[in-house]
C-alpha cells in the first residue's frame, strides 16, 4: 500500500493566497536554557484546509458542522491538467461520477511554486453539474476553489447542496484514479475554516 501526503508545508515565505503579506504564517520559536517553545500564527485559510459556510455565507454555519466521517472514505483524483481556465460542466462530463463521490482536481496548479494569479478554478457551471450529481466534498489544488466570479458563486452553490470543499492539495505526484482519503482538519469549533492534513492511499478497503 502506497501513501501520498497531499498537503501543502506550511513554514514562512511560502505561497499565500494573492500573494497577501498579512497572510504570510509566522513561526517564533523561543528558548529558555534548553526549552524551546514555538509559537504559530497562521490564517486559517493557510496552506491545505476545509472551509465551512461561514466563509462566503452571513451567519453561516462553523466549522464544527462539517461531519468528520465525510472526511474519511474513497475518493477519485480526476486529471484536469489540460484545462487552461475554469473547470467546466463539460470538463466533468467525461467522469463518470455519482452520487456521494468526493473529487479531488489535478490541475496544472499542483506545478506552480508560487502563487498564480490565473490559478484554474472550478467555474460556477462546473459547480452547477457537481450539485446536480449530489457529490459528498471536492478538492482542489489552489488555494482557492474559484476566482474573479462576482458574489462567488461556486463557493454558494457548493454550500448550498452541503458540499464539503478542500483547497490547497498538491497533487503533482498522484495520478488519476479512485483513492482512500484521510483529511484530517485540526479540531476548531466557532471558525469559517480549519488546516488539515490529507493523506491519500491506494488501497480502497482496510
Amino acid at each position: 500500500m502506497k501513501m501520498y501526503d497531499v498537503t501543502g508545508t506550511i513554514y514562512e515565505g511560502m505561497a499565500v493566497y494573492k500573494d497577501k503579506p498579512e497572510k504570510q504564517p509566522k513561526i517564533n520559536p523561543r528558548t529558555n536554557g534548553y526549552v524551546t517553545e514555538t509559537r504559530l500564527e497562521m490564517d486559517v485559510h493557510t496552506g491545505t484546509h476545509i472551509d465551512a459556510p461561514l466563509h462566503m455565507i452571513v451567519d453561516g454555519e462553523t466549522f464544527e458542522s462539517i461531519p468528520l466521517d465525510k472526511l474519511v472514505g474513497k475518493c477519485k483524483v480526476l486529471d484536469l491538467t489540460a484545462t487552461e481556465k475554469g473547470i467546466s460542466k463539460a470538463d466533468l462530463e467525461r467522469f463518470e461520477l455519482e452520487k456521494d463521490d468526493f473529487v479531488l482536481f489535478k490541475t496544472k496548479n499542483s506545478f506552480d511554486e508560487n502563487f498564480n494569479f490565473d490559478f484554474i478554478f472550478l467555474a460556477e457551471d462546473g459547480a452547477d453539474y457537481l450539485s446536480q450529481v449530489g457529490i459528498r466534498g471536492v478538492g482542489i489544488d489552489a488555494l482557492g476553489i474559484e476566482r474573479s466570479q462576482e458574489g462567488h458563486p461556486t463557493h454558494k452553490t457548493l454550500f448550498a447542496h452541503d458540499i464539503i470543499i478542500i483547497e490547497g492539495l498538491a497533487l503533482k505526484e498522484v495520478q488519476q484514479g479512485e483513492y482512500f482519503m484521510v483529511a484530517a482538519p485540526l479540531k476548531l469549533t466557532g471558525t469559517d475554516a480549519s488546516p488539515a492534513r490529507v493523506l491519500l492511499f491506494d488501497e480502497l478497503n482496510f
